[in-house]
């Protein structure tokens, strides 16, 4: 049942496809405007390595920021729950500070920080941050309240509640926030090599 589920996906990628191979020479769309699938195949085929460099810079680039970005954010999460005085402090402004765009900040990074890896990584962490963050908190705030008042009546102190049973019920949402976030370092690394890399997507 599971592998014909995970086909599904699979099928219905396949079928867009042929779907656009066949309506792009059909309407008439002009190369340029949008190729076929088949014309990128080939292009990519035949540009690999004029771009291979570039496509793994990218990668260690969204990864490296990948693996920071996630880091501060655990960190900062257990933090702010571990201390409710700073999360009630804190956590609005955390919210007010996803208002401003990143490709807002990013020229302004590049002015304080020059164009060399600091900006691109700043970036890369900004994006990645906030989804772990408020994941992170959102799974230590769902933790069962029954689970919680046994574990106290247990005698448990605050270091054993968290990592016995907040931290473990926290995260199915831990990885939610990893997943989303893992597709906004890919985002943060172009955005940030638009700005000024020697190598990469972006450029």
């Amino acid at each position: 049942m599971i592998m014909r589920k995970g086909w599904r996906p699979v099928l219905v990628l396949i079928l867009l496809l042929i779907i656009w191979q066949v309506l792009v020479p059909l309407f008439e769309v002009p190369d340029w405007l949008l190729p076929t699938p088949y014309q990128i195949g080939l292009e990519a085929i035949n540009s690999w390595p004029n771009y291979n460099g570039h496509l793994f810079a990218t990668i260690r680039l969204s990864i490296l920021g990948f693996f920071i970005g996630s880091s501060v954010g655990l960190g900062v999460a257990m933090i702010l729950h571990l201390v409710p005085k700073l999360r009630e402090t804190f956590y609005p402004l955390l919210i007010l500070s996803q208002n401003i765009p990143i490709i807002v900040l990013a020229p302004l990074l590049v002015i304080w920080f020059g164009f060399g890896l600091l900006p691109k990584l700043i970036i890369i962490i900004l994006v990645c941050f906030f989804p772990i963050t408020i994941a992170a908190l959102d799974g230590f705030r769902q933790t069962s309240g029954e689970l919680l008042h046994y574990m106290k009546m247990a005698g448990a102190d605050r270091r054993q509640i968290f990592m016995k049973l907040e931290w473990p019920h926290a995260m199915p949402s831990i990885f939610s926030g990893l997943k989303i976030a893992a597709t906004y370092s890919v985002m943060g690394a172009v955005i940030s090599e638009w700005l000024g890399a020697q190598e990469g997507i972006g450029v």
